[in-house]
């Protein structure tokens, strides 16, 4: 599965990728290695705590690592004057008589509370290849939505 991703989470990822395997790591360990000294494993609370908490950090370690191998940074120069990965849109909603102003990313930066959508929501995958003036209608369980496309920034 590709993710895509901005240049910047790309170096976020990074970053904390590299404290997991620096940081992280050792302190699981070090919480391990002072829960042996507790005594009998079998009945050790402590280190059963420790080593959940290890197995956890290596399959976040492992999920970054992918992601980080199966990445696309987003080039939204290619798509000028359409929504794409990359694209910030404001759309009205006629019903609610509202302007959105969303941000259109991967999955993994996506941040719905601050407007940041994935490009695989309804919504953003029904934005994707649109251009200004189009309208969109993204069926939702509760009725569709229809959106007009104003505006399509594409900001590097």
């Amino acid at each position: 599965m590709t993710h895509f991703l901005t240049a910047e989470g790309k170096k976020q990822l990074e970053e904390k990728l590299n404290y997991y395997k620096s940081t992280r790591r050792l302190e699981a360990s070090e919480k391990i290695a002072v829960a042996r000294e507790f005594g009998d494993l079998s009945e050790n609370s402590e280190y059963d705590s420790a080593k959940e908490e290890q197995a956890k950090i290596e399959a976040e370690i492992r999920e970054m690592e992918d992601i980080l191998l199966n990445c696309q940074i987003i080039d939204s120069a290619k798509t000028e004057g359409e929504v794409s990965i990359g694209s910030t849109v404001i759309v009205y909603d006629e019903e609610f008589d509202e302007k959105l102003e969303l941000k259109i990313l991967g999955s993994t930066e996506s941040n719905p509370s601050k407007g940041i959508i994935s490009n695989n929501s309804p919504l953003g995958a029904a934005l994707l290849g649109k251009k200004v003036g189009e309208r969109v209608t993204v069926k939702m369980e509760t009725g569709d939505i229809v959106y007009k496309i104003l505006e399509v920034r594409h900001d590097n």
